[in-house]
């Protein structure tokens, strides 16, 4: 568990040491032994895969944004949905997030585009899938990752502390229906809106205001707000 350790916060500790030894974190473990023994390119690097655990301690998630899975093109996955290291050019979905952010909180459009800040306010950037191979989207899917992000959404709902929960797409949607069927939602805010992307985004993301509704929300339970500014 040393390694893990170096790779979570403590707070998702015991989290992982209940999933661990489950036969899909086996299968998923086989799965990128195997990938990486034929030589595929695997995004993001081993050491960040787990990067939004790291960042955002389970006891300070107070929003969550669910990405699809990571970006597939060299050097823009690093562990947070949607976000890309500094030097990096944010890609079309990315920067239509911040048109968006624009929009709805008079906010400057960020000069980069590394969502730290975000996850280390209590923003959990989480994609379903953690890994996915170089330049084919979706390639990890099916594997187990579909599995050990459902029940991170399961922890995260049975908490008592309410929380925000952004979903832009049809598949981040779909993921999210266990909080109605379990019936957990009671006490969180759940906000849903077209995929920011190219193809979807005129389709009614410009113009959700998620991020001042999530704000009004967290105010209102008596929680701080989230800065959306980067720097």
């Amino acid at each position: 568990m040393a390694v893990l350790e170096q790779c979570i916060d403590r707070s998702w500790l015991e989290f992982f040491e209940s999933q661990v030894s489950k036969p899909y974190m086996q299968q998923l473990r086989n799965f990128l032994t195997v990938e990486k023994k034929n030589g595929a390119i695997v995004y993001p690097p081993s050491d960040k895969i787990f990067f939004a655990f790291q960042q955002t301690p389970l006891d300070q998630v107070k929003v969550v944004i669910m990405g699809q899975d990571p970006y597939h093109n060299p050097g823009q996955a690093h562990g947070l949905s949607f976000s890309v290291p500094e030097g990096v050019r944010p890609p079309p979905s990315l920067q239509n997030i911040f048109k968006e952010l624009h929009r709805d909180l008079q906010l400057p459009i960020p000069p980069h585009g590394c969502l730290v800040s975000w996850a280390k306010q209590g923003v959990l950037l989480l994609n379903a899938t953690l890994t996915v191979r170089k330049n084919e989207p979706k390639s990890h899917y099916g594997q187990g990752w579909e599995l050990f992000t459902d029940e991170v959404v399961r922890t995260l709902c049975a908490r008592k502390d309410p929380m925000v929960f952004l979903l832009w797409g049809r598949s981040a949607f779909d993921k999210f229906q266990q909080i109605e069927t379990e019936g957990q939602k009671s006490h969180h805010l759940i906000l849903t809106a077209p995929h920011p992307s190219p193809f979807s985004a005129h389709t009614g993301f410009f113009g959700c205001s998620h991020f001042s509704k999530t704000n009004q929300f967290l105010n209102d339970s008596g929680l701080s707000p989230i800065d959306w500014r980067i720097f």
